[in-house]
């Protein structure tokens, strides 16, 4: 009979033993599962940013390509200008030419220098050279140890263009999104040269192993991969292991569902920056904007900026690109507003100051994107601002027809529309006919033209006639020096932003600036000993 109960009790510890570690090492062994899912979505998401960015650099490349075909048949002593200062409008490029088979004729980097395409990049070609090329090569003649690509076209009878990017632009871009999470991630062009970005240790673990995500572009043939090292699986599953090592039997399984849920949240861009948005981690700069023909401050553009709880700062860049990536555009934006009513509250500003805000497509094209706006400039109405939404070229692509009408109906109560970055995206000219706008603020790369060597500024004349022909006010954006503010004061440019004015500041700051250097007057309007070398401008 004492058998007969000790056996029985020896049992039920042995019933309670399993009913507790079973669902605890279910748990954990799922909960493993959904982490390596969660990992390979942030890789996912990784890849995607690193394409996104990879083709924009080609679709600008091929479009260099496409310009420099009307030089075919001109002999480099004549067209040699235009070329360089064709290489220098957009910063990417290391050089920019024309060719002839094999030979490089004319260059923005050598001119009139002799040489070959083999010569130049360092990388095997195939013979004969295909009418269109597309390579990764890992150097070139002027830099031989920086990885670079190239984008070649040329016709049957053989005139050709190319352009070469400097893959730095790539590398960096690769290292902000990938650096954070110890990724390696490496890049190719067709079947050229690997760009690569981190290093990943060998690790001999017969559990864990470095997990590889390998994705392609839909549009060009450009493959990225993504590598998981062993450490951070590792730490996941350390993390895990000893969550749920404590908890009781029963509540094990709900413990592991949370958890996993837990975890998952945990790796997602997304959740990140709802959690950040939660905890109040982002926060608004302001940079002023200097009106010409007041001699003052005429208002501000409004930055959002990311600072994580160890101090460390995400680049916009790359946490824009991620809340685009990851649907998060529209709660970010919203965040946004929210900060800047808290902080106009304070500011001792007159009315019709004018406040710039960035409005992303996705946001504009969203029923919500009015209200938001409206309920946002009731909140700020006793300060009377004028509202004036940025938006880039690509927002006005999408949806046209309900932009516009969005558009129309803001601007009727109040709010004004500026495009940023004009020049830079994919806009036909037409769609400044097509939308109702009042501002353009010109791409600081065309305002870094007018320092160029052969002094030269056709693509920005033209954009600033264009606007005046028009009836649209212009700013320019990333003024840095005495000589740029002259020559677009000269040429009718009512106002101007950049680091020659003001740099960008936090809300306490741009209080302070307001009250004290925003009300002197700016001391690089007394440079004036460098005017009469700025040209007159050409009437409108």
């Amino acid at each position: 009979m004492v058998a007969s109960i000790r056996k029985t009790r020896d049992r039920g510890w042995l019933v309670l033993l399993v009913a507790g570690l079973l669902p605890l090492l279910l748990g954990i062994f799922f909960t493993f599962v959904e982490a390596q899912q969660t990992s390979r979505h942030q890789q996912i998401s990784t890849a995607m940013m690193v394409i996104k960015h990879a083709e924009n650099i080609s679709d600008q490349a091929w479009n260099m390509v496409n310009q420099l075909q009307q030089y075919d048949h001109h002999a480099c002593n004549s067209v040699g200008k235009d070329i360089q200062r064709l290489g220098s409008i957009v910063s990417y490029f290391r050089s920019v030419g024309i060719t002839e088979g094999n030979v490089v004729l004319c260059s923005s980097a050598f001119g009139l220098a002799p040489g070959t395409i083999n010569e130049m990049i360092h990388y095997p070609l195939d013979y004969p050279i295909p009418l269109k090329m597309l390579r990764s090569v890992p150097g070139t003649a002027g830099a031989p140890t920086r990885p670079a690509v190239l984008f070649y076209r040329q016709k049957p009878e053989g005139e050709g263009a190319y352009a070469l990017v400097d893959a730095q632009y790539l590398l960096d871009f690769m290292r902000a999104v990938g650096d954070p999470h110890a990724y390696q991630v490496s890049l190719q062009f067709n079947d050229g040269f690997r760009i690569d970005s981190g290093n990943i240790e060998t690790d001999d673990s017969p559990l864990f192993n470095n997990v590889i995500y390998r994705a392609s572009s839909q549009r060009y043939p450009i493959n990225v991969s993504v590598t998981s090292p062993v450490s951070k699986a590792f730490k996941a599953w350390r993390q895990v292991f000893l969550t749920f090592l404590p908890m009781a039997a029963i509540l094990s399984l709900l413990s592991v569902g949370l958890a996993s849920n837990w975890l998952k949240r945990r790796m997602s861009y997304q959740d990140e920056i709802r959690r950040a948005i939660a905890s109040r981690q982002f926060s608004v700069n302001y940079q002023p904007v200097y009106d010409v023909s007041l001699g003052s401050y005429a208002g501000a553009e409004a930055l959002l900026r990311w600072q994580r709880p160890d101090g460390e700062w995400v680049r916009p860049d790359v946490f824009i690109a991620a809340a685009e990536a990851e649907g998060m555009i529209i709660p970010l934006t919203q965040h946004l507003l929210e900060l800047i009513a808290r902080d106009i509250a304070s500011w001792p500003v007159a009315p019709k100051f004018h406040l710039g805000i960035n409005v992303a497509a996705e946001h504009l094209q969203h029923p919500c994107f009015v209200n938001d706006i409206r309920r946002f400039a009731a909140r700020v109405a006793d300060k009377s601002p004028v509202i004036v939404l940025e938006l880039t070229e690509r927002s006005l692509i999408s949806e046209g027809e309900q932009v516009a009408g969005k558009l129309a109906m803001l601007r009727r109560e109040g709010i004004e529309v500026a495009i940023d970055d004009f020049g830079t995206g994919n806009c036909s000219l037409s769609y400044l006919q097509t939308f109702e706008l009042d501002y353009l603020k010109i791409d600081r790369g065309f305002i870094n033209s007018i320092e160029s060597i052969a002094g030269e500024t056709p693509v920005l004349d033209a954009i600033i006639n264009l606007s005046h022909k028009l009836a649209l006010r212009i700013l320019g954006e990333g003024v840095e020096t005495p000589l740029q503010y002259n020559y677009l004061r000269n040429h009718g440019v009512g106002y101007i932003q950049g680091y020659l004015y003001a740099r960008p500041m936090d809300n306490d700051t741009f209080i302070r600036w307001m009250h004290d250097e925003g009300r002197q007057p700016a001391d690089f309007l007394w440079r004036t000993d460098i005017c009469a070398k700025i040209p007159q401008p050409i009437n409108p």
